[in-house]
C-alpha cells in the first residue's frame, strides 16, 4: 500500500535507526520490514560454490561481499529500499568496497545474489525489482524450493527484460563480463 511522504520518511528514519535481534538481519523491501534468521548451511554452501566459480573462472579480479547493505531505488509510495544481498559482486571496481558506509549505494555493482530462505517469494519477486530499480547488470537467484537457477538482465522500468533458467545439474551461461558457464550441480 503506498505512504503519504511524511509516512515514508517516519518508516526509513525508523528503519535506520532499528537495533535488530541477535541472530537476524533487517531489510526494508518495498516498504516492508523483512526481518530474517541467520542462514542454514546449504544456503551458505550455494553461495560458497557460486563466489568460487567466479573467483577461478573469470578473467579478471572479481570482488565479493556477503551481506553488504544496499540503497537501491524507490518503488511508488515507498521509501528507499534498503536490501541486504546474499552476495554483491563487483567486477573491474576493485575500490568499491573500500571506505563504504553500511548502507552503499549501488553505482559500480555488477550482479547479486540470492539464495531462498524462509520467504521466497521475496527472493523472486521484491527483490527483483528492487535490484532492476536500482540499475544492478545482473541478479542471479538459487532458488532451492524450484531446484533451479535464474539469471536476470537488462534492469529497466523497475524489472528485468531478460531471465535465463537452469535446472540444478545443468549449466546457467554468465554473461560478460565474467562469460563461463556457472556450474549447479553442487546445489542439489
Amino acid at each position: 500500500m503506498a505512504q503519504d511522504p511524511y509516512t515514508q520518511k517516519l518508516l526509513l528514519d525508523w528503519f535506520v535507526e532499528l537495533d535488530t535481534p541477535e541472530g537476524f538481519r533487517a531489510e526494508l523491501v518495498e516498504g516492508e520490514l523483512v526481518l530474517t534468521s541467520l542462514p542454514d548451511g546449504h544456503h551458505e554452501r550455494c553461495i560458497s560454490r557460486v563466489v568460487s566459480q567466479l573467483h577461478l573462472r573469470s578473467d579478471f579480479d572479481v570482488q565479493f561481499s556477503g551481506n553488504k547493505g544496499l540503497k537501491l531505488g524507490m518503488a511508488d509510495g515507498h521509501p528507499q529500499d534498503h536490501v541486504i544481498p546474499d552476495g554483491t559482486i563487483v567486477a573491474r571496481a576493485p575500490r568499491l568496497f573500500r571506505g563504504a558506509p553500511p548502507w552503499m549505494p549501488c553505482q559500480g555493482v555488477t550482479m547479486v545474489l540470492e539464495v531462498t530462505f524462509t520467504r521466497p517469494e521475496i527472493d523472486r519477486v521484491a527483490k527483483r525489482r528492487c535490484y532492476a530499480r536500482g540499475g544492478i547488470p545482473c541478479y542471479l537467484l538459487v532458488d532451492r524450493d524450484a531446484d533451479s537457477t535464474t539469471l536476470f538482465t537488462e534492469p529497466e522500468q523497475g524489472d528485468y527484460l531478460h531471465s535465463r533458467t537452469a535446472a540444478f545439474g545443468r549449466p546457467l551461461t554468465l554473461p560478460e563480463p565474467f562469460a563461463f558457464d556457472l556450474d549447479t550441480t553442487d546445489f542439489l
